[in-house]
């Protein structure tokens, strides 16, 4: 692995190159957003379009926000599928649904190429950190060559099983992480109406049982990706047939609480 090419330079894309330049790889990038070419360039990237990626990287992350777009950068008639060379690795680090990660991965293997799934847990400090958890779903000789590459922006890195199991392992965290981020509004906004002093008992709730990451990041996270996470949960579990009562109703909380977020004052009033 020397070339890795990097699509999407977004909030997590962005010092994923950075770590990745550091880490002595040749790192090629592609952004549909111009006004980042100076800032990617200033990295040690080079912006290029998909085809001379598909030509030239050995390992691809794609690093989009949707379903949608994944299966259009490699399925697209000028698709990666279409372009990359023999034996590349796409390793999708997108939350989509595990089957469109079962489908992709099967095309790619049509064309001589390897789809994989690593999903990245931890946020936006982690990617900056280079402290990223990289779940990763395929075969286990594909997953060991693309290691080093995921070890660039990653202190942990843990094969959850094949295609699609990063996505489960990504949906499983990001469901319990949205659980508690409600359950600790509902018990910091209790306690503050009792005028309990809010930061002192968030403090000390990290020593006890109540520690999640949710309460340590408080007030950090933006849950831009909430609803949609536990879309993908939903569905999920309908396919299976499983029953996550719970899952339903923090999503329909997650879908009031974004735009007042934090404000305790508000909670629950």
């Amino acid at each position: 692995m020397q070339t890795v090419g990097l699509i999407g330079a977004g909030r997590m894309g962005m010092p994923i190159i950075g770590h990745l330049v550091r880490k002595g790889f040749k790192v090629l990038v592609s952004e549909r957003n111009a006004a980042r070419r100076a800032d990617i360039e200033k990295t040690g990237a080079a912006v290029v379009d998909l085809q001379a990626m598909g030509a030239q990287a050995d390992a691809i992350l794609i690093c989009v926000g949707y379903d949608k777009e994944v299966r259009e950068i490699l399925q697209a008639p000028d698709g990666l599928l279409k372009t990359g060379k023999k034996g590349v690795i796409v390793a999708v680090l997108s939350t989509v649904h595990p089957n469109t990660m079962k489908e992709l991965a099967k095309d790619a293997d049509a064309h001589g190429m390897h789809v994989v799934d690593a999903t990245v847990c931890r946020g936006g400090r982690a990617a900056d950190d280079g402290t990223l958890l990289s779940f990763v779903g395929g075969p286990e000789d594909v997953v060991e060559r693309l290691k080093p590459v995921l070890a660039a922006y990653s202190s942990d890195i843990v094969r959850s099983g094949e295609i699609g199991t990063a996505q489960v392992a990504k949906a499983s965290n990001n469901l319990i992480l949205w659980a508690c981020l409600v359950a600790n509004h509902e018990g910091l906004a209790l306690a503050q109406r009792y005028d309990v002093n809010v930061e002192a008992l968030r403090t000390a709730l990290m020593t006890s049982s109540a520690a999640n990451g949710a309460l340590g990041n408080w007030g950090k996270q933006s849950m831009a990706w909430a609803e949609d996470d536990m879309e993908i949960v939903s569905e999920m579990a309908a396919e299976c047939g499983i029953s996550l009562p719970q899952t339903g109703l923090v999503r329909e909380i997650c879908r009031s609480l974004k735009p007042r977020r934090y404000d305790l004052d508000k909670y629950g009033a």
